[in-house]
């Protein structure tokens, strides 16, 4: 009977601290939305604000019941002292508090809740991740506001957890065993109806796969509280390191070769096969130097022609501009992070959600359709400058074990420090033409830095005129933070200098060489609160230099990060000379372009895991009649599953299709 009483007022008090937790979510999820109301659509009304806080409601009940659990069994049951639940629910309600604050600057950032990008930074520079946090997105100050919030919380909980319950009811005989096997029938009941979001079964309860109930993006993911973000985070993670990657399938892995090979008739049980392709023969002369720029967040929205009076584009533009030049709006990079765009370029391998410089199979040997070899057997020399530490990210590492001769980092080129990531990107690329010289003929893949948070470059030494890009950015809808995206613009309007200079003197010294610029990603860095899928996701693509022309390629040819070296090597290389790709080169494009969550063709962009899908706005009017969203759609899922599928068997697997994976 002792024991009884005292389960019964815990199971009280516990119902209080699943009510609080449960409340202090549904709190946060509502200022959220208030505080972020300009990333929500036009049309998105009270209907639609009711549902994803309703749903969002009977998903937070997952989280509350289990901060609950905690105090259930350690206090309840196993009846540790009472005061550990208090404890239980201060350490929630800090964690909670200081989540919801980090919340508003990763959503500004990514534009969405918490997803692969904190995993992602499991892996990077935590250090240097943390400095960012403190200058760039105010984690001090946001961890003062979470501490007075916990604070508040402290004094609310407290008080609902000394109120007194009720009593254990008078009984005798069998009532009391009846009462307790109720009670416990009752706290099971409630536990199934808690773990399934508001029902009693899986198919009709919610949980963070199907969640988004409304049409509006960001109500869908303020439906998930910040603990249900991290799961969502922590559950895709590890189905994508299991090979559960949307478009890959392992059991049509002929298949999917089959559809990549030049010859779709081959049945061998080796990719190698499927993978060589030959030379058509050079359309320029050999160049002595060529450079591969990959610019730090260079996306392609501001060299649109509604963003002109940014004037922060300027420099590639004028590029562009030039005879020798060729240039395709329809790009992509090979994914959100830089270390993605990297290994993409470095390994000739599509994201496929899997971290390719930690696989052990990469330092093993080389991948068969890796950047250096070819270069290498054409007679040049493969470099890779970097404007930040060798050891970020094991990018030194992965690079030299595939076959790169030298890796340059900062500190090799006893370049300053600017920022936590590294030097300016002045200093690097002051350093890669001072070295040229001595050079025999190169290849230089370029990794630039400066445009990154902390976004602390002296904006106004450089020459940036903040006031202007401030007041055009006013005439722009829907702009989250007038003054902040000025600054941010500034880091890539400076970028873009510094490349566009780099690119002119490196053509007056050796003006045989040829340049590829284009970005690692675009997202951090949108236009306004609702960017188009084509401005939150698209890079350019720029190919400049002796011999190039404005119709060496097909006008605005459809293509991502591994089209470039098949498309460098089928523009220098001589006839029949063999290399081994995933894409085909943009001399002949399969039309699709696309990164871990987006493709585009030369009509559309369009979500891969969704039914998501936008006219590009260089899509003429007289065209739209011609455009078919199911046929777009089933062309590029078809080629991104086969591209996908061979990618993901030669990382884990190898080349041989078979069970023998020692190859």
């Amino acid at each position: 009977m002792k024991f009884l009483k005292r389960f019964f007022d815990g199971v009280q008090r516990d119902a209080r601290l699943f009510l609080f937790v449960l409340i202090l979510l549904e709190v946060y999820r509502g200022l959220f939305i208030v505080f972020m109301s300009s990333y929500m659509n036009e049309d998105s009304g009270a209907a639609q604000i009711f549902s994803a806080m309703f749903t969002g409601l009977r998903l937070s009940l997952k989280t509350a019941g289990a901060v609950t659990l905690i105090s259930f069994v350690f206090v309840t049951i196993v009846g540790l002292r009472q005061r550990l639940r208090l404890v239980i629910g201060i350490a929630a309600s800090f964690i909670f508090s200081l989540l919801f604050m980090l919340r508003f600057p990763y959503y500004r950032a990514f534009q969405s809740t918490f997803g692969l990008e904190v995993v992602q930074g499991f892996h990077d520079d935590i250090w240097s991740i943390i400095v960012t946090m403190f200058q760039e997105y105010g984690i001090l100050w946001r961890f003062i506001v979470a501490l007075i919030l916990t604070l508040l919380c402290i004094a609310a909980l407290s008080r609902l957890l000394i109120i007194k319950t009720f009593p254990l009811p008078e009984l005798d005989g069998k009532k009391k065993y009846f009462f307790g096997a109720g009670l416990g029938v009752g706290i099971i009941l409630f536990g199934l109806f808690v773990r399934f979001g508001g029902s009693f079964t899986y198919g009709s309860g919610i949980n963070w796969e199907n969640a988004g109930v409304t049409t509006d993006d960001f109500l869908n993911e303020c439906i998930l509280d910040d603990a249900q973000a991290l799961y969502r985070a922590r559950a895709m993670a590890k189905r994508m390191e299991a090979g559960e990657i949307s478009g890959v399938d392992a059991n049509k892995i002929l298949e999917s070769a089959q559809l990549i090979a030049t010859n779709h008739e081959l049945t061998e049980k080796n990719l190698a096969p499927y993978l060589e392709r030959k030379a058509k023969g050079e359309h320029i002369q050999k160049p002595k130097h060529i450079f591969i720029i990959l610019g730090e967040t260079f996306m392609q929205w501001p060299m649109l022609g509604k963003y002109d009076e940014l004037l922060i584009a300027e420099g590639i533009k004028s590029l562009i501009a030039e005879e020798n030049c060729y240039y395709s709006r329809n790009f992509m990079p090979n994914g959100d992070f830089t270390s993605t765009a990297i290994t993409g370029l470095v390994t000739g391998l599509p994201d496929v959600n899997i971290k390719v410089n930690y696989q052990a199979r990469t330092y093993e040997k080389l991948y068969i359709t890796a950047m250096a070899p070819a270069f290498k057997e054409l007679g040049y020399k493969v470099d890779f400058w970097y404007g930040g530490m060798p050891s970020w990210d094991s990018i030194a590492k992965m690079s030299l074990a595939q076959g790169f001769d030298n890796f340059y980092g900062y500190p090799d080129f006893n370049a300053p420090k600017q920022t936590t990531w590294g030097t300016k990107d002045e200093n690097l690329f002051n350093a890669l033409l001072a070295h040229l010289p001595d050079e025999p003929p190169t290849v230089h893949l370029i990794m630039t830095t400066t445009n990154h948070p902390p976004y602390n470059l002296d904006l106004a030494a450089e020459g940036y005129d903040i006031d202007a890009v401030t007041e055009a950015l006013k005439k722009i809808p829907s702009v989250d933070d007038v003054n902040q995206l000025a600054v941010e613009l500034g880091h890539y309007w400076y970028m873009d200098e510094v490349i566009t200079n780099f690119v002119r003197a490196a053509s007056e010294k050796f003006p045989e060489s040829i340049f590829v610029v284009t970005g690692d990603h675009a997202v951090r860095c949108d236009p306004s609160t609702h960017p188009t899928l084509f401005e939150h996701q698209s890079v350019p693509f720029v190919l400049y230099g002796a011999g190039v022309t404005k119709e060496i390629l097909p006008p605005d040819a459809v293509g991502d990060h591994i089209s470039i070296v098949p498309t460098l090597i089928e523009l220098i290389a001589p006839k029949d000379f063999a290399y081994y790709s995933i894409a085909p080169s943009l001399f002949e494009s399969d039309g699709v372009g696309f990164n871990n969550a987006v493709f585009l063709t030369s009509k559309v962009a369009g979500q891969i895991d969704s039914d998501v899908m936008e006219l590009l706005p260089h899509v003429a009017s007289n065209e739209l009649n011609d455009v078919n969203l199911t046929d777009e759609r089933a062309h590029a899922l078809e080629i991104i599953g086969a591209m996908r599928t061979v990618a993901w068997w030669m990382i884990i697997n190898g080349l041989f299709l078979g069970n023998d994976t020692n190859n």
